[in-house]
């Protein structure tokens, strides 16, 4: 495994976006690509040392596509510039959460956790729900001394508690969010040496588990709406 091939791939697709270099570099592309699943296969074995909920799963299923879709978008380039992957227990499915792992150059790689989309109401008033009915649960999960030491909750937020809830809930400001997840930026020289970056992941991903384990508890029956 090479992630200096990878970082150079990106940092290249990056610099000459557009169908004509990608087509042109396609040789290039899949051999970041492979180095990118080689990296996904071995953070999926490392995982599941310590989160059986996650095998066993193939880093060829869990990856998504560098296309963007650009109809709605002012951003016309066609690639995303970045290798992005999400470890679940239904594989990249949003829910249940798991461990998200981005990369790209530039300084806006990051390891994730928890409930990234917001627009699933369902997802969204279980895990109040649970956090409203468990507060001491996700209060001690959150204030554990290593969790702190690298991690804050992020997420969307309305300005009020919603309707229901106590507005001097002990857990107010979390019961306004509309997603709860958890961002560890990884800088580009981590990245590429591969030696320290695997370890340094599943340490993350190893502290991070409680909290996807509490959003994973509430969560139990929903199901992904049917498109």
């Amino acid at each position: 495994m090479d992630t200096k091939i990878i970082l150079s791939y990106l940092k290249s697709l990056s610099e000459n976006n557009n169908r004509e270099w990608y087509h042109a570099h396609k040789e290039e592309y899949k051999e970041a690509n492979a180095q990118f699943e080689t990296l996904m296969q071995e953070l999926i074995l490392e995982i599941g040392k310590f989160d059986s909920n996650i095998l066993p799963m193939e880093a060829k299923n869990l990856t998504f596509k560098l296309v963007r879709d650009t109809r709605f978008s002012h951003d016309k380039s066609p690639y995303n510039p970045s290798f992005r992957a999400h470890i679940g227990p239904e594989g990249k499915m949003p829910v249940p959460v798991g461990y998200y792992l981005m990369i790209k150059p530039g300084g806006q790689s990051f390891l994730g956790g928890g409930l990234f989309a917001d627009m699933f109401k369902d997802a969204t008033s279980m895990i109040r729900n649970y956090i409203a009915e468990n507060g001491g649960e996700w209060e001690k999960i959150l204030h554990d001394p290593d969790f702190e030491k690298e991690f804050t909750v992020k997420g969307t937020a309305l300005k009020n508690v919603p309707a229901g809830y106590e507005k001097e809930h002990p857990q107010a400001e979390f019961l306004k969010f509309k997603n709860w997840y958890l961002e560890y930026p990884v800088r580009d020289d981590i990245i590429g040496n591969e030696e320290f970056f695997l370890p340094e992941a599943v340490r993350i991903f190893r502290i991070m588990k409680p909290f996807n384990d509490f959003l994973n508890q509430a969560l139990k029956g929903f199901r992904m709406p049917v498109r």
